[in-house]
């Protein structure tokens, strides 16, 4: 691999760790009804674990409502089985045709819980934005040991993958602000 690619890779594996951390903060809830609640809610379809999002369709129509109308009405008992042994806390109505998912407001101490969970997983993202950059440093600290590349681009690539670091840090440490922000809004 050449000093090049190193770079390349760690600053590829950086910017998926901030979409997992984009994708895990979606599914948190912020007092809104928002079909990512449901994303990793999945149900046995026929033998298959399927996301309730391939069984039907997912609508808000309003702002603490969400509405899910599946293409075969079987399966209407197996998925709010699923919601309610979800971690969303909530319960499932149907009328025979669509599930209701009603979101009660969020209260103070849910919303502190929320903010908890929100820099725990930036925490997490950061820890692993550094693993990679360590991983990165020692690729190139071995290269510049096999005399494949300088000690001076060594150093310049380390500078390069320090910056891509910091970069990454303060991109984790917007969007967690940004949620924990959206979650404190009453």
């Amino acid at each position: 691999m050449s000093d090049i690619d190193v770079i390349d890779a760690a600053q590829d594996k950086m910017s998926k760790t901030v979409q997992v951390l984009k994708r895990e903060l979606g599914s948190l809830r912020a007092g809104r009804a928002n079909p990512q609640l449901l994303e990793r809610i999945t149900v046995d379809y026929y033998g298959t674990q399927t996301p309730i999002n391939q069984l039907g369709t997912i609508s808000s129509p309003e702002a603490r409502l969400l509405v899910i109308s599946l293409w075969d009405s079987k399966m209407i008992p197996a998925v709010e089985k699923a919601i309610q042994k979800s971690d969303l806390g909530i319960n499932p109505t149907n009328d025979g045709k669509l599930i209701r998912l009603i979101f009660p407001e969020l209260t103070e101490e849910r919303r502190k819980e929320l903010v908890k969970v929100i820099k725990k997983k930036a925490e997490e993202s950061k820890v692993a934005v550094r693993s990679i950059r360590r991983d990165a440093n020692e690729s190139l600290k071995k290269q510049c040991k096999n005399s494949e590349i300088t000690e001076d681009d060594q150093k310049r690539l380390e500078e390069k993958a320090q910056k891509l670091t910091d970069d990454t840090i303060k991109e984790i440490d917007r969007i967690a602000g940004e949620k924990e922000k959206e979650i404190m809004e009453f």
